[in-house]
């Protein structure tokens, strides 16, 4: 009898063991999550010298790093957070924009979400710009050279944001950010109002309409829209338009058609139109320079690893607005190629 007791007793307690071992299993909380990436690049200026201003990718005739990107990700519950750090040239330039020269390492995300619904979610802390259609990382970019939109705008913002998705096809994010861009801290106070519209009329087609807006930074209006028209064929746009800052003004649209012509190899046209906005003072007006930068770009993929070679064409209007040539004088145009690769996990 004892023994059968013993033996009852043993089966309940190993099943008992069981079903906590099974609840603890469903109900812990989801594993920490790391991702990154890590790229390299070489760059040529046909001018023999740097010579188109826009963000990252600047070296000329060296064979150079971009940057290690590290990101965290847990989810509590209902919580979660996201922490992604840089290091490395491309990080640091943002570091010296953000008013710190002397980082090697730049903080690109780290915020706190809570889902209050499955629909209804609110987000704090410094995060990626959603305005515009190129990042930071060069993993969610196709071009590996950026777009004056994405180097004349924010790259990050600091605040507070919720976000409602009325269905998959329709959702609305509203927020207050601080009044400068690309820094942790305000330089003042939080006076700085965003909204991003998102829509997606049909499958395969998505499009998000962005507004920023404050005293300090001025006014963003921007749109950005993606379209899978077939297996093989995407295309991209990006325009923007910027009031209310004096010579930080600027307006401008950029095309991106991309064809896959394999598994493993996409090609792509980054077509921009560039305007910075005339500016008066003292009674004489100053005509903005406009800028038409015509870049072609293929991706070729093995696995995380992605080849990137690209040759690139920007014309400016005026002669006198920047670019020059290899002696030195001012010229209307500059072109470049570079290979690039990069890593991601």
């Amino acid at each position: 009898m004892k023994k059968l007791l013993l033996l009852i007793l043993g089966v309940s307690a190993f099943s008992l063991a069981s079903k906590a071992q099974d609840t603890v299993k469903t109900t812990s909380d989801a594993p920490l999550v790391i991702s990154g990436s890590a790229d390299v690049y070489y760059k040529y200026d046909f001018s023999g010298h740097k010579n188109i201003p826009t963000s990252f990718a600047s070296d000329q005739n060296s064979l150079s790093i971009g940057m290690l990107d590290l990101a965290l990700k847990k989810s509590v519950g209902k919580a979660s957070f996201v922490g992604e750090v840089s290091f490395g040239p491309r990080g640091q330039e943002q570091s010296i924009v953000a008013g710190a020269a002397n980082d090697s390492y730049h903080i690109q995300n780290l915020y706190i979400s809570y889902n209050v619904t499955d629909a209804f979610n609110l987000t704090a802390g410094f995060m990626g710009t959603f305005v515009g259609e190129e990042v930071i990382s060069p993993v969610g970019n196709f071009n590996y050279s950026t777009s004056y939109l994405f180097t004349a705008g924010p790259f990050q913002n600091a605040g507070f944001k919720a976000t409602y998705t009325f269905s998959p096809a329709v959702s609305l994010m509203a927020g207050a950010f601080n009044d400068e861009w690309n820094v942790y801290t305000a330089a003042a106070r939080v006076n700085t109002f965003g909204a991003q519209l998102m829509v997606a009329p049909v499958k395969g087609w998505t499009a998000y309409i962005n507004l920023l807006t404050g005293p300090s930074s001025g006014t963003i209006l921007d749109l950005t829209t993606n379209y899978q028209i077939t297996d093989a064929f995407k295309l991209g746009l990006n325009a923007a338009n910027k009031t209310g800052n004096g010579a930080a003004n600027y307006k401008g649209a950029a095309l991106y058609p991309q064809l896959a012509v394999s598994k493993a190899v996409t090609l792509g046209l980054r077509e921009e139109y560039f305007k910075l906005s005339d500016v008066t003072a003292a009674g004489v007006t100053t005509v903005g320079n406009s800028v038409i930068g015509s870049t072609l770009t293929a991706n070729i993929k093995s696995g995380p690893f992605t080849f990137i070679p690209e040759v690139r064409l920007d014309n400016n209007k005026d002669v006198n607005a920047g670019f020059t040539n290899k002696d030195g004088a001012p010229t209307k145009s500059a072109s470049q190629f570079l290979f690039a690769a990069v890593y991601s996990f």
